[in-house]
């Protein structure tokens, strides 16, 4: 399989180095086998995350000399609601500094103490801002969803009876909004369909139950739209993009993805009286509301990113095949990974490529780590150290899934840089069975995965591994 051609040519370069074996295994001791506080200085590729990582255009880095670095009033926020308008089709809009503070104002404007707050698989920060207010999280995605095997074309699609369910077994009232992550990060990046977008926002509306996007990577979602629902076939991305937007009511929005920005994100809203609310919340946490905690700057490379996400269908077509190349590669050499292949990252099943550990010894956390040791590739941990405690009981949460996330940077790697990953994560996979698992050394109160410590489990003569 072949990556699509680019469509950009590379105006600017950044060095990269590969350290020796050695001084990798001396950083991942001095990191806790933690990938996160790894220095980018000593990651020779970096796929933990595609959120602010992306390479943004000239024409971006043009508007942001073009940034109002106005206090009140800024021209740039008026270019970047501008822009919200038209590609996202809200008309109310209040930029924030990126997707978690879009999160945190729209947990303080809606939920009580006492709420149920539905969505299609839990994300981490999405997840913490809910139960900071006394919500809890309940999940209504489909079954397939929980299952690296299952093929389904649209596994982030919400199970309708499941969120049936929910709505007879608590009061309405209690239920102030469903969140729809599309694509479904936590499930491997998997699509929502048209149709189930269509069947929530109906089934909520008549209940009034709101309505809230996770747009983050709605274009990724949008196109796979396209690619797969009948119906869509003939029509752009921007216009697919527009649709499932009507369906929705509030557009929570990460702009380091989609919109290629290094900072950034918002929250949009069709309800007035909702957005004077939020617009308060934003002058307590973020900033005045017509900067929202970022430059004038940022608020320029931000409209002007979202207008380039939709502007072509080949920036969006290139970014998924550089996706599916590595997925195909790593398919071909026997590595287990997340069916079907999702949009912004290639998941590999942590569980099955460590059989040998149980989830108490953290599989995911462990591969993550020995992926960096082997090749100096950095990825992300997506299981039972991503998930949590239950912030009542303390007791873990115990996902089914235990991922390990290669995401993909926007318009940064070539494919020969995939071809390297590939090659020493296969590296990696030769020797599994001589890997040993980890242990925390030290666990944050909160979203523990940023900043925990870990160590090598203790196999000691005689004996199995602890």
């Amino acid at each position: 399989m072949k990556i699509l051609t680019e469509p950009y040519k590379i105006k600017m370069v950044e060095s990269i180095r590969l350290l020796s074996k050695e001084a990798r295994e001396k950083a991942l001791r001095e990191a806790g086998y933690n990938t996160f506080l790894l220095m980018s200085q000593d990651v020779y590729i970096d796929l933990l995350t595609d959120s602010g990582t992306n390479a943004m255009s000239d024409s971006q880095w043009a508007w942001m000399m073009m940034g109002d670095e106005a206090y009140a009033g800024s021209r740039s926020y008026y270019h970047l609601l501008d822009a919200v308008q038209q590609v996202y089709g809200y008309p109310f809009m209040v930029p924030t500094h990126q997707g978690r503070g879009a999160e945190h104002i729209l947990s303080k404007c809606l939920i009580k103490p006492g709420d149920f707050v539905p969505g299609n698989m839990y994300f981490t920060t999405t997840r913490l801002h809910q139960e900071l207010e006394g919500g809890t999280f309940v999940d209504v995605s489909m079954d397939g969803a929980h299952d690296p095997r299952n093929e389904s074309l649209f596994k982030g699609n919400v199970d309708m009876k499941k969120l049936e369910n929910l709505t007879k077994k608590v009061s309405i009232d209690r239920i102030p909004y469903i969140t729809i992550g599309a694509p479904v990060n936590m499930a491997g990046g998997q699509p929502v369909s048209m149709q189930n977008l269509r069947q929530v926002s109906e089934f909520c509306r008549k209940r009034r139950i709101r309505v809230v996007l996770d747009a983050a990577r709605a274009v990724e979602n949008a196109y796979f739209i396209q690619e797969r629902e009948p119906g869509y076939a003939s029509k752009s991305v921007r216009e697919i993009l527009r649709e499932m937007c009507s369906w929705m009511d509030i557009c929570t929005m990460s702009a380091k993805k989609d919109a290629f920005a290094n900072i950034g994100g918002f929250l949009a809203m069709h309800d007035e009286g909702l957005y004077e609310e939020a617009k308060n919340f934003c002058v307590v946490y973020e900033g005045l509301h017509t900067y929202g905690g970022l430059a004038g700057r940022d608020l320029e490379a931000l409209a002007q990113g979202i207008r380039e996400s939709v502007e072509r269908d080949d920036w969006v077509a290139h970014r998924i095949s550089q996706v599916r190349y590595l997925w195909q590669n790593l398919k071909d050499m026997g590595i287990p990974l997340v069916h079907p292949c999702g949009g912004h990252a290639v998941f590999i099943d942590a569980k099955a490529f460590l059989s040998h550990l149980p989830q108490e010894q953290l599989p995911a956390q462990t591969l993550a780590a020995q992926i960096y040791a082997d090749s100096g590739v950095r990825s992300m941990e997506r299981g039972i150290v991503s998930a949590g405690r239950d912030l009542q009981s303390g007791e873990e949460h115990r996902p089914s899934l235990e991922l390990v996330r290669l995401a993909i940077p926007r318009r940064v790697y070539t494919q020969t840089h995939l071809d390297y990953v590939a090659e020493g994560i296969e590296k990696t996979f030769r020797r599994r069975e001589e890997i040993p698992g980890l242990r925390f050394v030290y666990e944050p109160k909160y979203l523990r995965f940023f900043q925990a410590r870990f160590e090598l489990q203790k196999k000691e003569v005689g004996a199995t591994v602890e």
